[in-house]
């Protein structure tokens, strides 16, 4: 992993200058030294959930965003501070070609689709770009055992993880491969991201909404689990810092986005859930062997953003997170992705808010907790 190259002179005329100009009496905090210039950044999706967080963020530090898309949804979303182009991943690039931009963030490759999409996105981009930033996934790790984990871990591959002839890629493995597309492509030029799973206001999946709205109805209920196994995901929000930081410091790698650093015990993040969201709910620890034996497995429909620390999936969310910090990632409290996220879940239709896409239904979760109740000891 290496950063965009610092020149002396210009830094120490910039520290010269920001002294002599804001350095005046009884004045006591010294101005920025180093300020990014505005870049031309291109966003390869800039819909969905991810995407208009991304425009923002870049939009809000100055830089000059295009999009390309198919235009099928949210044209004209951001007004006339950002160009759209309109075209197909996989079969109309022309959008783009004879273009220059600074920097590119690929965050619409996904399914079975993204290593040709990469492949195809980058044979003409590369000489039109400094900088290819794709958002990968946790999901390309094969081996999730080792604790703390890392970027070096090793990925998926059809040599280690085969899949049956004639099938699709999974989610993991076609990410994996697509970052192995654009390495290619692109060598010493491509940055990867590789998030957990991404929370916060507008995330229309309810994987982590379900624990906010839950918390703040109150009662007893289902905590899985005893309350030891780790937690990291990633506010939609900060991920989308992150990716900004990472093209304006031209910083070149591969690198995970999840937070906190070591990752947070089960019972820590509902606490911090709760006092974001307030509520006044009573946790049962339920085991998680007993919630799988009932068809609830961990990071499933009705236990999302929960996982067990143990086996080949110790490390799931006990990531090291020192070179992210180095590089500019920020994390922030869990207190506020909660909160933001239940307000948002608020001013959803009455419908949507009775229909939650994750999580125990109230009827489920009573019935699993008298068999809990019930259960004889072993």
């Amino acid at each position: 992993m290496y950063n965009r190259r610092e020149f002396l002179g210009t830094g120490l005329a910039a520290l010269g200058a920001a002294s002599a100009a804001t350095l005046a009496p009884g004045l006591l905090r010294a101005a920025p030294l180093w300020t990014p210039a505005p870049k031309k950044i291109l966003i390869l999706g800039g819909t969905g959930f991810v995407g208009p967080h991304n425009v923002r963020e870049a939009l809000k530090r100055g830089h000059q965003v295009t999009i390309f898309n198919r235009g099928r949804s949210g044209k004209g979303m951001f007004g006339k501070d950002v160009e759209e182009l309109a075209g197909d991943r996989a079969s109309d690039l022309s959008a783009l070609k004879g273009r220059k931009w600074d920097a590119v963030i690929d965050e619409s490759a996904s399914l079975s689709s993204a290593p040709e999409w990469v492949k195809l996105s980058t044979e003409v981009l590369r000489d039109s770009v400094d900088q290819y930033l794709f958002i990968s996934t946790r999901s390309v790790y094969y081996d999730l055992s080792s604790v703390p984990m890392n970027s070096n871990a090793p990925v998926l591959t059809l040599e280690n993880s085969p899949i049956e002839a004639g099938k699709p890629l999974t989610y993991g493995h076609a990410k994996a491969y697509a970052e192995k597309a654009a390495h290619a492509a692109m060598p010493g030029r491509v940055t990867v991201v590789r998030p957990g799973l991404i929370v916060g206001p507008e995330d229309d999946t309810d994987r982590f909404t379900y624990w906010p709205v839950r918390v703040a109805r109150g009662g007893e209920m289902i905590a899985p689990g005893d309350g030891t196994d780790h937690v990291q995901i990633i506010d939609v929000r900060d991920l989308m810092k992150f990716c900004v930081t990472l093209c304006e410091n031209r910083t070149f790698g591969v690198y995970n986005g999840v937070g906190p650093q070591g990752g947070m015990p089960f019972k820590e993040f509902l606490s911090r859930v709760q006092k974001g969201v307030g509520g006044n709910p009573t946790y049962t620890w339920v085991d998680a062997d007993f919630l799988r034996e009932q068809g609830h497995a961990p990071y499933g429909r009705e236990l999302p953003v929960f996982q067990v620390m143990k086996g080949r999936t110790a490390g799931f969310a006990r990531f090291d997170l020192t070179p992210e910090l180095k590089a500019g990632l920020t994390v922030r409290p869990m207190e506020d992705t909660a909160r933001d996220t239940l307000a948002w879940w608020k001013t959803l239709p009455a419908d949507r808010q009775a229909a939650p896409k994750t999580g125990f239904s109230p009827a489920r979760e009573a019935e699993l907790l008298a068999m809990w109740k019930a259960r004889k000891p072993k």
